[in-house]
């Protein structure tokens, strides 16, 4: 019996042309359909609009009782518990459970931000000599150790937001590493309406009440232990 001859023509790399032709447009139609559905569910990245982006302001306002130092201070990062420790704007509803702002960023993360508007404080007092980062060597008379506590908006019963910011401050005698004083300070101010421009006023605001008591105390403190 003669064996029937096959007309299927290879195309040199094992597989028939026309079963290779079929797969091809198969997996070009595969390809197609999930980019396609991507799209339509948003899930390629650069979809929809970026979050926005808000800074705060270093405190620039100072009382005139405010006390004179030739000393140099090093500021510490705060600490501060994981869930403010991002970029994120977070809020509670709930007194268990924190949330996040949709589509709302800080321009750093909240420790590093309030970090940097410390610094700045100190500075715009114009009554230190010299205050920086402890990454930058400086020779330090003192240190100041910071935990950032709250920082975040708590919606009231009556649904309004208020922004509650709160920072632990140690400061610490250099080189004998004397622990001088310890204070909390908070503020916590109501936004004028529900939406992010006036949320991250009151943010402005409290913080802004918490930098310039901060920087009050740890001036007077420390002069008084200079002072002796």
């Amino acid at each position: 019996m003669k064996h029937q001859t096959r007309h299927d023509i290879s195309d040199g790399l094992g597989q028939p042309a026309p079963r290779r032709a079929f797969l091809r447009s198969f997996g070009a139609l595969s390809l197609a359909t999930v980019l396609g559905g991507c799209e339509v569910g948003g899930l390629l990245p650069g979809q929809g609009p970026p979050p926005r982006l808000f800074r705060l302001s270093p405190k620039s306002t100072f009382g005139d009782n405010l006390p004179e130092v030739d000393w140099q201070l090093v500021v510490e990062e705060p600490k501060s518990p994981t869930g403010l420790n991002t970029t994120r704007l977070p809020l509670h509803r709930r007194a268990m459970e924190l949330e996040y702002y949709a589509r709302a960023n800080w321009t750093d993360r909240a420790p590093a931000m309030v970090h940097t508007l410390v610094l700045e404080s100190f500075e715009n007092s114009g009554r230190i000599i010299a205050v920086g980062r402890e990454s930058l060597g400086l020779r330090s008379d003192f240190v100041l150790k910071l935990d950032l506590r709250e920082f975040q908006t708590e919606y009231t019963r009556d649904g309004q937001p208020d922004a509650h910011v709160q920072i632990n401050a140690k400061l610490v005698q250099m080189p004998q590493r004397t622990i001088i004083g310890s204070r909390r300070f908070t503020a916590r101010v109501s936004a004028k309406a529900d939406n992010l421009e006036e949320i991250v006023a009151a943010f402005d605001d409290a913080l802004g009440k918490v930098l310039k008591k901060l920087v009050g105390w740890t001036l007077t403190s420390g002069q008084k232990a200079v002072d002796g």
